[in-house]
């Protein structure tokens, strides 16, 4: 026959703080790691901005390359209008990347919802823990 320890309110809230204290600790290490991965999302978002900025910048060279060739040539299609169909192209890329990097730096795919998930479910176990006591 096994006996009940006999506990005594206080033992309970101190091992209840005790393990509230270690929980807090255990979800503030999770939250620093899903943001060090949000971070990654960012870097990423970052570098697709900046690709897309360098080719904006090749686009419009290539642009005003063929204006002055068009310009200079005056005729029908030329290699002028062959940079100037290029330089649509590549302009044309260069607002994917915009768009994608963009996209990648909205404020909702960097909310930590890992995180978020786990605390509701660890503020649901307590809950349950504290009405069946």
């Amino acid at each position: 026959m096994t006996t009940i320890p006999n506990r005594g309110v206080p033992d309970i809230v101190v091992d209840l703080l005790n393990e509230f204290t270690t929980l807090l600790r255990k979800e503030v290490r999770l939250a620093k790691t899903e943001v060090s991965d949000k971070i990654g999302m960012v870097g990423v978002g970052l570098g697709m901005i900046v690709g897309g900025a360098v080719l904006a910048m090749a686009a419009l060279v290539l642009i005003l390359e063929a204006i002055a060739a068009a310009i200079v040539e005056q005729g029908g299609l030329t290699p002028a209008a062959a940079a100037a169909i290029v330089g649509v192209v590549v302009l044309a890329i260069a607002a994917i990347f915009f768009a994608i990097g963009i996209s990648r730096l909205k404020a909702r795919n960097l909310a930590p919802k890992r995180t978020v998930e786990q605390l509701q479910r660890d503020a649901a176990v307590a809950k349950f823990q504290v009405s069946s006591r």
